[in-house]
C-alpha cells in the first residue's frame, strides 16, 4: 500500500478498531472494568483508600473477636487482650493514608510492631505493614525504600532475639513477605514506567506527524502561490498588452477596439479567479524561488517522454475534445503536476515489470485524469501510512486539487496488482 493512499481518519480510529476486534472478550471485559476502576479512584481516591482501611480493619478486628490470634501467639505472650485490639486497630487504621504518607505510616507501625514481638502476642495484622511497603516501593527512591524495609524488619529480628524460638516461624517468613513485596513493587513499578514512556513516545510521535503534515502542506501551499503568482503575472501582461492596443485601434477601427475589450474582460475575470484562489494560499517569498515559465498541457507529451526514458513505459490515452476557454492555465498545471508526481511516485516505489497508462477525458464540465500503473513489490511497503514523509507526494496533488474545488483518490487497484490516482477537476465555467 502506498504512503498516497486515501487519508487516514484522524488518529488511526481504523486501525485502533481493528486491533480492537483482535482482543479476546473476556480480556476486553476484564480490562474495561479495571480502566473504569482506575478512573473511579482518579476522580474520588478517598473512596478507594476508605474502603480498603475498612476492610483490613474489620478483618483485624475479628481476628482478636474470634480469637485467632491465639494460634499465632508464643506460649508465654503477656499482652492483655485490650492491647491487642488496638494493636490490630493500630495495623489497619494507618492505612487510610498509605498512598499519602506511606513512609509516616510504615513510622507509625513501627513500635506497634516491636510492641507486637515483644510481648508474644504476634498478631496477623502486622502483616499489613507490607502495604504501606509497596506503596513506597512503587514511587519512591531506593534510599526510602530500604529505610522503610529496615523498619519492617528491625522488631521482627528483635523479637526472634527475646524469643529465640521464633526465627523459624516469624522471622524468615516476615523476610520472606518482604522480599516478595518488594520484587511485585519492582515489577509493577518497571511496568508502570515502561507503559508511561510508551504513551508519551507515542504522543511525541503523533505530534512530530502532525507538525511534519502542517510543514508539508505549507511547503506545497507557497510552491503553488510562486506558481500561481507567474500565471496571474501573465494575464496581467496580457491585460496590459490589449488594452493599449485597444487604445490605439479605437481611433482607427471601433470594431477591433471592442474585440481587445472582450478580451480584456475574459482575461481580467479569469485572472480574478486566479488571484482569489492565491489569496487562500500562504505565501513565501524566496529570493531564488524559480520564475520560469510554467508548464501546461502543451507540455505532458515532453514529460512522460522524460519519463519513458527513465525506464518506465507509459501510454497516453485521450477521451473527448478539450474546450480552450475552460483549461485556464491554473487547472492545466494542476493536472500537469498530478501526473507528474504520479508518475514519479511510480517510478520511485513499484518494483518489478511496471508500465504505467495517463488517460485525460475531457466532458463539458469536468476534466478527469487517470493514471494507473502495473507495479507491485515490497517497495511498496515504503509508501504506506506509516511512514508520513512519503505521504507528502499525496497531500501535494490534494492541495492542487482542493484548490479548484477538485478531488484527488489514490489507492490500489481492485481487479489486479498495481495503482491509481484519479483526479477530477471542475472547469471554470462549471457552476455548481
Amino acid at each position: 500500500m502506498r504512503s498516497d493512499q486515501v487519508s487516514t481518519p484522524p488518529r488511526d480510529l481504523d486501525r485502533d478498531r481493528g486491533t480492537e476486534d483482535t482482543v479476546p472478550p473476556l480480556t476486553r471485559i476484564i480490562r474495561d472494568a479495571l480502566d473504569r476502576l482506575r478512573a473511579f479512584d482518579r476522580r474520588r481516591p478517598r473512596v478507594w483508600d476508605t474502603a480498603v482501611t475498612g476492610f483490613w480493619t474489620v478483618a483485624a478486628v475479628l481476628d482478636y473477636t474470634s480469637g485467632g490470634w491465639r494460634h499465632t501467639a508464643h506460649e508465654d505472650v503477656t499482652a492483655p487482650e485490650f492491647l491487642v485490639l488496638l494493636m490490630s486497630l493500630g495495623f489497619s487504621l494507618p492505612l487510610l493514608w498509605r498512598r499519602t504518607h506511606p513512609l509516616a505510616v510504615v513510622l507509625l507501625m513501627t513500635p506497634i510492631s516491636l510492641v507486637n514481638v515483644w510481648t508474644g502476642a504476634v498478631v496477623q495484622a502486622s502483616l499489613l505493614q507490607l502495604i504501606p511497603v509497596f506503596q513506597i516501593v512503587l514511587r519512591s527512591s531506593f534510599r526510602t525504600v530500604a529505610a522503610a524495609a529496615l523498619l519492617f524488619v528491625a522488631p521482627v529480628l528483635s523479637g526472634g532475639f527475646r524469643i529465640p524460638s521464633s526465627w523459624g516461624q516469624e522471622v524468615v517468613s516476615y523476610v520472606w513477605g518482604l522480599v516478595f513485596v518488594v520484587l511485585l513493587g519492582i515489577a509493577v513499578r518497571t511496568r508502570r514506567e515502561y507503559t508511561e514512556a510508551l504513551v508519551e513516545r507515542a504522543h511525541r510521535l503523533e505530534r512530530e506527524r502532525d507538525q511534519q503534515a502542517r510543514l508539508a502542506a505549507a511547503a506545497e501551499r507557497t510552491r503553488i502561490a510562486r506558481e500561481m503568482h507567474d500565471i496571474i503575472g501573465h494575464n496581467l501582461s496580457v491585460i496590459t498588452g490589449l488594452a493599449d492596443g485597444g487604445a490605439y485601434a479605437a481611433r482607427k477601427n471601433p470594431e477591433r477596439a471592442g474585440q481587445a475589450l472582450d478580451a480584456i474582460g475574459t482575461t481580467s475575470r479569469q485572472a480574478l479567479s486566479e488571484l482569489r484562489r492565491l489569496l487562500g494560499v500562504l505565501r513565501d517569498d524566496h529570493p531564488e524561488a524559480e520564475r520560469t515559465p510554467q508548464p501546461t498541457l502543451d507540455e505532458l507529451t515532453p514529460l512522460i517522454e522524460r519519463v519513458r526514458r527513465a525506464g518506465l513505459p507509459v501510454d497516453l490515452e485521450l477521451h473527448g475534445e478539450p474546450t480552450v476557454r475552460s483549461l485556464t492555465p491554473g487547472r492545466q498545471l494542476t493536472v500537469y503536476r498530478v501526473i507528474q508526481e504520479a508518475l514519479t511516485n511510480t517510478l520511485k516505489h513499484a518494483t518489478g515489470p511496471t508500465s504505467a497508462t495517463v488517460t485525460l477525458t475531457y466532458s463539458r464540465t469536468h476534466l478527469d485524469a487517470r493514471i494507473t500503473d502495473t507495479g507491485t513489490g515490497a517497495g511498496r511497503a515504503a509508501e504506506t501510512e506509516e511512514a508520513p514523509l512519503a505521504a507528502q507526494g499525496i497531500m501535494g496533488m490534494r492541495e492542487r486539487a482542493a484548490l479548484y474545488d477538485g478531488s484527488l483518490e489514490a489507492g490500489p487497484l481492485p481487479e489486479h496488482p498495481g495503482w491509481r490516482v484519479q483526479l477530477r477537476l471542475p472547469l471554470e465555467d462549471t457552476h455548481q
